[in-house]
């Protein structure tokens, strides 16, 4: 029998990529399949913090062994930043597009433009807590191209490529994503215990 867990997720985008990812392997549950429809804190300052926080919010309120993940773009000419902020970079009520055009802007005339792609996966499993991390090195361009994926994709060039995560479709970037190598350390960790 397939073994089941729940990642405590309410973003469909990465929902939809790990159950990729792990498909045929392992049975991945969201949180509407346990009848979990609130929002989860991320007050962390840190993606270890994050991921663990989302993951003990599941499984202390619903009791489900689980694993959560947070995903940070650290850019080297801004020290790392926007890291676990990635997501509301641009202030609070922010979306994707608003996120880009800040980085854009802020890049605007620097040379140094490498970045990477940081996704630190937290399990509670049995009692305990195990991590798993996977990076993605690469740069940001000084435009947007594609049109899939999601979050900072289209201004995010993969060292060794020539085409953004937007422009790369979902197969090749769930096989070489930060979010992959990470996923795919969890698989291989859920699938030997």
């Amino acid at each position: 029998m397939k073994m089941k867990i729940v990642f405590a997720t309410n973003n469909k985008h990465k929902l939809n990529e790990i159950r990729k990812i792990t498909e045929g392997k392992i049975e991945i549950l969201s949180l509407s399949d346990i009848h979990c429809h609130e929002e989860i804190p991320e007050t962390g300052t840190t993606l270890e913090e994050n991921a663990l926080m989302k993951a003990q919010f599941i499984k202390d309120k619903f009791g489900f062994d689980c694993f959560a993940d947070d995903t940070g773009l650290e850019v080297d000419a801004l020290d790392g930043t926007p890291g676990v902020y990635s997501s509301r970079y641009a202030g609070e009520a922010c979306n994707p597009q608003d996120n880009m055009e800040k980085m854009l802007r802020v890049l605007k005339g620097k040379k140094n433009r490498k970045a990477r792609f940081r996704t630190v996966i937290a399990l509670l499993l049995k009692g305990k807590q195990h991590f798993f991390e996977g990076a993605i090195n690469g740069e940001i361009i000084e435009e947007k191209r594609g049109t899939a994926g999601f979050g900072y994709d289209p201004i995010f060039l993969p060292v060794g490529y020539d085409k953004t995560f937007a422009e790369l479709g979902d197969g090749e970037k769930n096989r070489i994503s930060h979010r992959a190598v990470a996923t795919h350390k969890l698989v291989e960790f859920l699938l030997s215990n």
